[in-house]
């Protein structure tokens, strides 16, 4: 199954890696009608229908109508497009929660902290059953792509809501943060109510922490 890089290559994430521009006559010689952000979507389509351990560039290359070389316009690696799918499909759970700290602890959005960390996890967990290679590729690459800060971003901030402080805070998005990871390995197999009864558990167990005499400071 591909995952990262090859055993002792080094590589840098795709997200830190600034590519030259083309010289402006070779520019002229990239393929027409291609550009990064269709070749990511062809790349998620792709590892749908086919699955991480079937997916390579020239088959990616055949369903777009294009040589695989072309595709080596766009992108540098096979590593660096399977980064940009994993982002890609982690912006389907949409704009994370907007309410801030203060509104979340009070209810803000009707719902409260609780709610919207029900709602955030759940998201998580069908954008990993509705895309099965997701789950290896977390493992795989650093998640530091723009939707994958905004969801990291938007639990911040509902823990922030929790009051927790210090060690308890720091625990808290340890637990949550293993419960998302270790969902994909179980989330076809599980139903979701199992899922939700173990999040209303994940849930309950940060308000007694934050309501006991360690959670805030």
């Amino acid at each position: 199954m591909v995952t990262a890089a090859d055993p002792g290559e080094t590589r840098t994430s795709v997200w830190l890696t600034a590519r030259p521009a083309a010289p402006a006559r070779r520019r002229s010689e990239a393929p027409s009608g291609l550009d990064r952000d269709r070749i990511t979507a062809a790349s998620v389509r792709l590892l749908d229908a086919d699955g991480l351990a079937r997916f390579s560039m020239r088959r990616l290359a055949a369903g777009l109508g294009v040589t695989a070389m072309s595709l080596y316009w766009y992108v540098d690696t096979k590593q660096d497009l399977l980064e940009l799918a994993l982002d890609r499909a982690l912006g389907e759970l949409g704009p994370p929660a907007a309410a801030g700290a203060e509104g979340a602890a009070q209810g803000g959005g009707g719902a409260g902290w609780p709610g919207q960390l029900q709602a955030l996890a759940r998201g998580y967990r069908r954008v990993v059953a509705d895309h099965p290679w997701v789950a290896p590729l977390t493992a795989a690459f650093p998640n530091i792509g723009p939707h994958a800060r905004a969801f990291d971003a938007a639990l911040q901030r509902l823990l922030d809501a929790t009051g927790l402080v210090d060690a308890a805070r720091t625990g808290a998005h340890l637990a949550v943060s293993q419960f998302l990871h270790g969902c994909g390995g179980t989330v076809r197999r599980a139903p979701e109510g199992d899922f939700c009864l173990a999040l209303d558990v994940l849930i309950s167990g940060i308000e007694a922490k934050a309501a006991g005499p360690s959670g805030a400071g």
